[in-house]
């Protein structure tokens, strides 16, 4: 098989509403890398979007799934329970941020979660009203693209957004938007928009990842405890992709000297299997009656199989530190290559969750079509990125956490490389 020809079958049978970055077809992967079907080999430095953090088919999670897998693929928790549901819960109840006590459930996607921690903090305090900020990503369902602060390509087109839910904006330095500003839009909207005694939640990302990789600021996400809980609001960390190590914490909370009431998690949770969470204090987790929350595929046998067998790896090999450490070495290289290239207008990120922006540098506008060009010299030179920002001029580093030294400074040749091919144009 090629490339093309796939590529044309997938036109013919597939809604082009499901986007595609590339042609790669894959057969085959193993940590950081993968293989495609024409026998091409590739640097992984998207991970699924965060999901293999802990590396394309890791030995101790490919043997959790398969002992599961002699056992029960299914039953639906709700019918027939299982008690590594119960334990992993119990794991999560203790690794989230926050000296309360926790409970949690269990879904299968990054939306499924939001919508669940939005569900719980409605029924909990009995108003409707959320607060998201602009450039966050949420999720594609109707509550999911509705706090969503991007409109291309998610909200184009659908129709009118779920009632009740407002924007304020998020901190970006090099874009000139402070914690001051973010704080004094949350003022205007109490003034002219929404009374806070009616607002349920505050949900945001401590780095918003499709957004652009901006890390909350510390003054920011401690203004927002502060609001929550001055005026009974739920504060709702949305940790779906800074969660499980890539930040260099297990969760980006950890960083912030302060809890959210709910956290949501997905994507780095199951080593590639489908499985998301809510987690949060005990008292809202149980606000919904029995009934409320759950799905079928909700914290399937498998995906709670592999999560075990996730957390272990992250203790194990102590990924938090080794996110830290690869991490500072990418910043180097960007910094580096940064000399040579006026492009490059801001670096940043935690841990192993970084990002580079592009810039015009004459006209210091955003610029999409050098950011596109460093992706594409990359992808021809076997090394995947990703990008993202609302103009489309971040690339996004989310190599899995366990890449080899070896593999990790060949990606950073590739990189300088591009850098360097798109400056030529």
């Amino acid at each position: 098989m090629k490339n093309a020809e796939v590529a044309k079958r997938r036109d013919e049978a597939i809604s082009r509403g499901v986007g595609m970055q590339t042609q790669i077809y894959v057969d085959r992967a193993e940590n950081s890398e993968v293989w495609d079907i024409e026998g091409n080999r590739y640097i992984d430095f998207a991970a699924g979007i965060a999901v293999v953090n802990t590396g394309h088919r890791h030995p101790k999670v490919m043997a959790a799934v398969a002992e599961q897998l002699s056992r029960f693929t299914h039953t639906c928790h709700q019918v027939l329970p299982y008690e590594n549901y119960i334990r992993l819960a119990e794991r999560l109840n203790a690794a989230v941020p926050g000296d309360f006590a926790k409970k949690t459930v269990f879904v299968t996607t990054g939306a499924e979660a939001v919508e669940n921690a939005i569900k719980i903090a409605r029924i909990a305090t009995g108003r409707s009203a959320i607060i998201a900020f602009g450039g966050a990503f949420h999720g594609r369902t109707f509550m999911g693209m509705t706090l969503t602060g991007k409109v291309e390509p998610y909200k184009k087109g659908f129709g009118a957004m779920m009632p009740d839910v407002f924007h304020v904006p998020f901190p970006q330095d090099v874009h000139g938007i402070s914690t001051e500003d973010a704080m004094a839009g949350l003022t205007k909207l109490f003034k002219a928009d929404v009374d806070p005694g009616r607002v349920a939640a505050i949900i945001f990302e401590p780095v918003q990842g499709e957004g652009g990789f901006y890390p909350a600021p510390k003054s920011l996400v401690q203004a927002i405890r502060k609001l929550c809980d001055e005026h009974g609001i739920v504060m709702i960390a949305d940790e779906v992709q800074t969660g499980f190590a890539r930040t260099g914490n297990m969760f980006a909370m950890q960083g912030y000297g302060v809890a959210a009431d709910l956290t949501t998690m997905a994507k780095g949770l199951g080593g590639g299997l489908p499985i998301a969470a809510v987690c949060g204090k005990a008292s809202l987790m149980d606000a919904a009656h029995p009934g409320g929350l759950g799905g079928t595929y909700g914290g399937n046998p498998l995906g709670i199989a592999a999560a075990h067998a996730v957390l272990d790896v992250i203790e194990e090999e102590k990924l938090c530190d080794r996110a830290n450490e690869l991490g500072s070495r990418l910043k180097q290289k960007l910094e580096a290559i940064r000399a040579t290239t006026p492009e490059i207008t801001e670096i940043r990120g935690p841990g192993f969750m970084v990002a580079v922006e592009f810039a015009n540098p004459a006209t210091k506008e955003p610029d999409a079509g050098f950011t596109n060009r460093v992706k594409n010299e990359a992808q021809k030179r076997g090394l995947i990125l990703l990008t993202c920002g609302v103009y489309g001029n971040v690339v996004r580093f989310l190599a899995p956490i366990t890449i080899p030294d070896a593999i990790f400074a060949e990606a950073m040749n590739i990189l300088e490389e591009s850098v360097a091919a798109a400056r030529q144009g």
